[in-house]
């Protein structure tokens, strides 16, 4: 009896750290958010109305592509993942899956994800495909060789807006694409002051495995903190856009304008102490700047 209880809990065990495992290979948290994104991209579509099933089915679809995504990322970089300390414990880096089971589920999860979007639109599966390879086999490469890559990011980091978007398509009713270009280039603007303080703060495990992320090749500069103003202070018109596109109401509107003026100001603040502090503000501004306008947004959306 002793021995089956042993085995039991050997077994659970093992089940347990596998589970962790994918969650790390997905990197959950950030395909959360991103998901996140094409969740609420969906909601505004002025032809939808709330639907648990729609949305579940939406988020399952969403968290399978950037999975794979992500998990191509991990499979790419497990050498350079080896050298950073808070990348170090990756199962593929540390051994603990192998390359092949690697590939396996990326084929898997992009299949099964492409499929549920497919069940939108074709075009919301289209492009979740392209943004897949876009980012795990133009981006993921590029973060060796030139700073641009941040740019390219962007594009696969933004798409899940015109994906949700793109996902309340419905036969033989006119497409209207401007409202999810219009959260496209909010959440591309908001990518730039974004990742170069998360590539501030951990500038000496990225320059030790060899990315090129900020601006300068110098490092964290007088540049990467004017360039990140200039991004903050881009997102201040783009913010009032919904508002003029009769997406959503004046409510919203004021409260994107004073996220925006924040995410200035922050950036200022970078701009005047140049310290690690100050970029881990922009950081952590950031985070909830995301959240507080989206949510904003769907609040206030303007229903037909």
């Amino acid at each position: 009896m002793q021995e089956k209880n042993t085995i039991s809990n050997s077994t659970s065990f093992a089940l347990a750290s596998k589970a962790k495992d994918y969650f790390l290979l997905i990197k959950f948290t950030l395909s959360f958010m991103v998901v996140f994104s094409t969740v609420i991209s969906y909601l505004l579509a002025p032809n939808i109305t709330f639907s648990i099933t729609k949305v579940l089915l939406l988020f399952a679809g969403g968290m399978l592509v950037t999975g794979a995504a992500n998990a191509i990322n991990q499979i790419l970089e497990k050498d350079t993942d080896a050298l950073m300390n808070r990348t170090a414990k990756r199962p593929i880096a540390s051994g603990r899956m192998s390359v092949k089971e690697g590939w396996v589920f990326v084929f898997i999860a992009a299949v099964l994800g492409c499929s549920i979007m497919y069940s939108f639109s074709i075009e919301a599966a289209l492009l979740s495909l392209f943004s897949l390879l876009l980012y795990g086999f133009v981006y993921t490469p590029l973060k060796k060789v030139n700073s641009i890559a941040v740019l390219m990011g962007a594009i696969p980091g933004a798409l899940p807006c015109l994906i949700g978007w793109m996902a309340s398509f419905e036969e033989g009713f006119p497409k209207n694409w401007t409202g999810g270009w219009i959260l496209f280039a909010i959440q591309f603007l908001w990518q730039f002051p974004h990742f170069w303080a998360i590539a501030w703060v951990a500038h000496k495990d990225y320059s030790a495995a060899g990315f090129k992320l900020l601006p300068s090749d110098k490092g964290p500069t007088k540049f990467t903190a004017l360039q990140t103003i200039m991004y903050s202070s881009m997102m201040i018109p783009v913010g009032v856009l919904p508002y003029f596109y009769h997406m959503s109401g004046i409510t919203s509107m004021w409260i994107c304008f004073g996220c925006n003026l924040f995410m200035v100001f922050v950036s200022i603040q970078l701009f005047r102490k140049m310290d690690v502090a100050s970029a881990k503000k922009v950081m952590f501004s950031s985070y909830f700047y995301l959240m507080i306008v989206f949510f904003s947004l769907y609040a206030d959306k303007v229903r037909l």
